[in-house]
């Protein structure tokens, strides 16, 4: 009897399979094409370098917040999801729920048919949600709204809207590099978004100082915010303004950065591998100026709290 339970056991799933397997079969159906459409095309530009690293993060923290995704009337854990997780009966919304499902697949249908990728890789939010109304209702879509709103990072701007950001945003960020490598003493100018420095001259690009890089940096940011989960929602909401403050500056310091190393190292070392690297750098400075940041948030809010405790 015991090899006989066992051997029933093997060949009966996990109740997490039962419930998500057809699921997720169909999704795996669905956007199998449109992920490696993106990743043989999309993805392989340097705008939209950061799409895989995008999808791995929405998947980790779906896989972080699983247990919300169990369904079942007793408060034992679902086997194979993590243990001693309370659960009750999920309150469905079947209405909004197919409501949502539908206009996101209408929107896959028409992106996949007419190559349009904002909608293509766009009907995931719409449908994920109303996939997690129909089968769990609002207290999964609270718990995993973050996973679906970090989508909107894969899903490319549409050209005029990139073209009309970029050019102020270039122009800025070498209008405020120029100055500060002048205010030091340096030999450089500028005409419109190309500095002159010394004998050699850099074309900030779009790569460089775009839009698509504070996108990317936004992204971080937020990431940053929703890991550290502050219980403060001043902090929250002001570092969350500043990321954009702060991606500028970390633009700022990489533009500085390859006109100084072209400045004393030459165009060939500039525009090589430093160049490549420092985009790399590019996201350690950002993430190193919003800790810092937040750390300065930090200490002025319990420094407020205090005075505030001893007026009163």
């Amino acid at each position: 009897m015991p090899l006989a339970s066992s051997i029933l056991n093997l060949k009966s799933p996990p109740p997490w399979l039962r419930q998500w397997g057809p699921i997720l079969i169909g999704l795996i159906a669905l956007y199998a094409p449109t992920y490696y459409a993106v990743a043989t095309g999309l993805w392989g530009s340097e705008d939209q370098a950061h799409g895989p690293l995008v999808l791995a993060v929405a998947l980790f923290l779906v896989w972080q917040n699983r247990h919300h995704l169990q369904a079942t009337n007793s408060p034992s854990s679902v086997e194979g999801w993590g243990e001693g997780v309370p659960q009750r009966a999920p309150k469905t919304n079947p209405i909004l729920g197919w409501t949502l499902l539908l206009f996101g697949l209408l929107c896959y249908i028409v992106g996949r048919s007419q190559d349009i990728t904002i909608l293509d890789l766009g009907s995931q939010i719409p449908v994920f949600t109303g996939i997690l109304l129909l089968t769990r209702g609002w207290r999964a879509v609270r718990a995993l709204w973050f996973p679906l709103f970090f989508i909107l990072f894969l899903i490319p701007l549409p050209g005029p809207v990139v073209s009309a950001v970029t050019m102020p945003m270039k122009m800025a960020v070498s209008y405020v590099a120029e100055n500060v490598l002048y205010w030091f003493d340096f030999p450089i100018s500028r005409t419109g978004v190309i500095l002159q420095i010394g004998q050699y001259q850099l074309l900030v690009a779009d790569a460089c100082a775009g839009m698509h890089t504070l996108i990317s940096l936004e992204a971080l940011g937020l990431l940053y915010l929703n890991l550290v989960k502050h219980d403060s929602l001043f902090r929250n909401i002001t570092l969350a303004i500043l990321i954009v403050p702060i991606s500028f500056t970390a633009n700022v310091i990489r533009v500085m950065a390859l006109t100084l190393i072209t400045f004393y190292f030459g165009d060939e070392v500039g525009q090589g591998f430093v160049h490549g690297f420092a985009g790399m750098v590019l996201f350690v400075v950002a993430l190193t100026l919003i800790m810092g940041v937040d750390s300065a948030l930090q200490v002025g809010e319990m420094r407020w709290r205090n005075r505030r405790s001893n007026f009163y």
